[in-house]
């Protein structure tokens, strides 16, 4: 019996390791976004994640827009939102930015756009219709956007008060930034 268990041990072992050679991108986690950092040393990072061809860290000049970001990763897929997010909005150097999709990622049969919110334009009462947006979060929402104007990515959500990376990263699906 113990004989029995030792072959199977290496044999799975054997396995794995076959695997892994012929294809190596098996080891990486399929959490974590394919890097792709262009040979220009004078630029900043910045990294794309959500419904893009490439996501990924790339280096890119200073002072770049979205759309920038978005032609360096390959575009964006079909299941993109067009309306979560604005080509022209200036980018921050070092920060991540997500590309939501219309439907659930999850649900390859769903054929429903899920429910978004406009978080420039809709008031507290529409914005806590999302799971995660409470009184207060959408009371500071409406209150960021009135001191500082409207919200150019939706990753400005984590400069709200009472918004952390956890109700960030619960929220980015459900919102839009314009309609």
């Amino acid at each position: 019996m113990f004989k029995i268990l030792i072959g199977v041990v290496i044999a799975a072992f054997v396995v794995i390791i076959g695997f892994l050679i012929i294809d190596p991108d098996l080891s990486q986690s399929a959490a974590n976004p394919i890097t792709e950092v262009s040979d220009n040393t004078s630029g900043s990072k910045y990294t794309i994640e959500g419904e893009v061809n490439k996501a990924g860290t790339y280096v890119l000049s200073d002072a770049i827009t979205m759309a920038d970001l978005i032609e360096a990763a390959g575009g964006t897929n079909n299941n993109a939102d067009d309306l979560c997010y604005f080509s022209n909005a200036p980018l921050k150097a070092g920060s991540t930015y997500y590309i939501a999709g219309k439907y659930d990622a999850t649900d390859i049969c769903s054929k429903d756009e899920i429910s978004k919110v406009n978080i420039n334009e809709d008031d507290a009462s529409t914005l806590m219709s999302v799971n995660g947006i409470t009184t207060s979060i959408a009371t500071s929402i409406v209150s960021y956007r009135t001191e500082n104007g409207i919200f150019d990515t939706i990753e400005e959500l984590m400069e709200v008060y009472g918004i952390g990376n956890a109700t960030y990263h619960k929220i980015r699906n459900y919102v839009i930034l314009h309609s």
